[in-house]
């Protein structure tokens, strides 16, 4: 049996307060379901969603908050050009990259300036 059997969740950096500006990108335009933070851990802050293949994206509030211009995650959707009319909708601009063609993907950032990548898929 393998050491590691697989990925449960990633962690996106963000500001204090960072909640309701979570909650309208990655609830409101990425339509993820927001899970309840255990307990102990919701004094934190931060704010806890759901990905369709049963992982989780968690938002957590760092101090020293500095966006993250290169590490990032990369998301999977089914009709990328669905994907760039939703975020034309929601006012969030995305870089279209044809670097690894046939492949498509854009590249955007979330409120806070971190990188995030959508790739068709």
């Amino acid at each position: 049996m393998a050491l590691i059997t697989g990925l449960d969740h990633i962690q996106i950096e963000a500001p204090a307060d960072c909640e309701v500006a979570a909650r309208a990108f990655f609830g409101d335009f990425l339509d993820l379901p927001e899970l309840d933070k255990p307990p102990v851990l919701a004094a934190r802050g931060g704010v806890w969603f759901s990905l369709p293949d049963g992982r989780q994206l968690h938002i957590g509030v760092t101090g020293d908050f500095v966006p993250r211009q290169k590490g990032h995650p990369a998301l999977r959707c089914g009709d990328l050009n669905a994907f760039v009319q939703r975020a034309a909708k929601f006012q969030v601009s995305v870089k279209a990259d044809f670097e690894l063609a046939p492949l498509r993907r854009v590249f955007l950032q979330d409120p806070w300036g971190n990188r995030l990548e959508v790739i068709e898929a």
